[in-house]
């Protein structure tokens, strides 16, 4: 077997204090933050001089993590991709959750804005997308049965 899991998820973002509030607004829970630098991160990420704040969420069940990062240097060259949700390697995650529109009211809050509207797929669910920090998509599912 080539996979043993899923291990996380990670996004750049630009405001790294916004961000953890926005994916605890979510209901996920600050795990630890970190500042990695050095010849290791150098070689992971491909750049020199390397110096990165991180945090680490995880969600209620545990199974499931995202981590959030910002970089103090290198100076990134690029922007945030703030595409539409059909544009090929556009990131996005999805979670399941309680109650949709309320989360959609409180992730607005924290800067959040809905891509399109909450949309209902036959019984199964009630689904929206959010637009978060940095452009990262979030996709809302709210079971129905």
């Amino acid at each position: 077997m080539a996979i043993h899991r899923l291990d996380h998820t990670g996004y750049v973002v630009e405001d790294l204090a916004a961000a953890v509030a926005f994916f605890v607004e979510l209901g996920m829970e600050l795990e630890g933050e970190a500042t990695v630098e050095g010849d290791w991160a150098d070689k992971l990420i491909g750049l020199d001089d390397v110096r990165a704040d991180i945090a680490f969420l995880k969600t209620p069940d545990g199974h499931g993590r995202v981590e959030l990062s910002t970089f103090e240097k290198p100076t990134a060259t690029g922007a945030a991709p703030w595409a539409p949700v059909n544009t090929p390697g556009i990131p996005r995650i999805t979670f399941v959750i309680d109650d949709v529109d309320d989360l959609v009211k409180r992730l607005r809050e924290h800067g959040g804005e809905l891509v399109g509207e909450i949309a209902r797929y036959q019984d199964y669910c009630r689904y929206a997308y959010v637009r978060g920090p940095a452009g990262v998509i979030v996709g809302l599912v709210e079971e129905l049965s």
